[in-house]
């Protein structure tokens, strides 16, 4: 009986430990200027956040999506702004795009940052064991 007992407590902690919660790490591809894709990649950032306030989340601007992190053209600064000042929630913008589109870096809201590839970018956080969502509708 008491190997029995044993063995049950034993697999209970066992199953515990395999059951902790593991880290949640997402990267977010923006690519579209649409305005309404822009709103509902905010509401994503508030229903992980809010679910999970350790999630790691890293947002990716690219080709179309520049407007929503330059100022004077984002329908939602404000907003990306608060959520810039986050130390587990990451805006980048790719250096790329930002070329072929000539705006500076100066030009971006504040809290965002550049990196050389966008694409290259959400493919490393891939690697590292990143999940992925692509912000499209």
């Amino acid at each position: 009986m008491r190997t029995l007992s044993f063995l049950v407590a034993l697999f209970i902690g066992i199953t515990a430990a395999q059951a902790q919660k593991a880290p949640y790490k997402v990267v977010i591809d923006v690519t579209s200027g649409d305005t309404l894709v822009h709103q509902m990649v905010l509401r994503w950032l508030g229903e992980i956040t809010g679910s999970d306030p350790n999630a790691q989340v890293e947002v990716v601007f690219y080709a179309g999506s520049l407007d929503m992190v330059t100022q004077g053209r984002s329908v939602v600064a404000d907003q990306l702004v608060a959520y810039a000042t986050r130390p587990n929630l990451s805006l980048k913008v790719c250096e790329q795009t930002l070329k072929r589109k000539q705006v500076s870096k100066d030009q971006l809201l504040k809290g965002v940052s550049t990196v050389q590839d966008g694409i290259y970018e959400i493919v490393q956080r891939q690697y590292e064991g990143w999940g992925y969502i692509k912000a499209a509708r």
